[in-house]
């Protein structure tokens, strides 16, 4: 039985002081996990390294 380490969830230094419109993520070896600031009962999602980083390469641009 393996068991899985607790994530390190954080927010973007851009998020504002209220917290009430982000997201949070946590870097894992294979994958970025997504979740809802206002909520983090409800469950995260799972993006590839690589399709995260061309989201936020878009992102800066845009």
């Amino acid at each position: 039985m393996s068991v899985r380490p607790e994530l390190a969830w954080f927010k973007s230094s851009y998020s504002g002081s209220q917290g009430d419109s982000c997201i949070e993520i946590a870097i894992t070896e294979h994958a970025i996990r997504v979740r809802d600031s206002k909520d983090v009962t409800r469950p995260h999602f799972t993006v590839g390294r690589k399709e995260w980083s061309r989201f936020v390469g878009f992102a800066i641009e845009a």
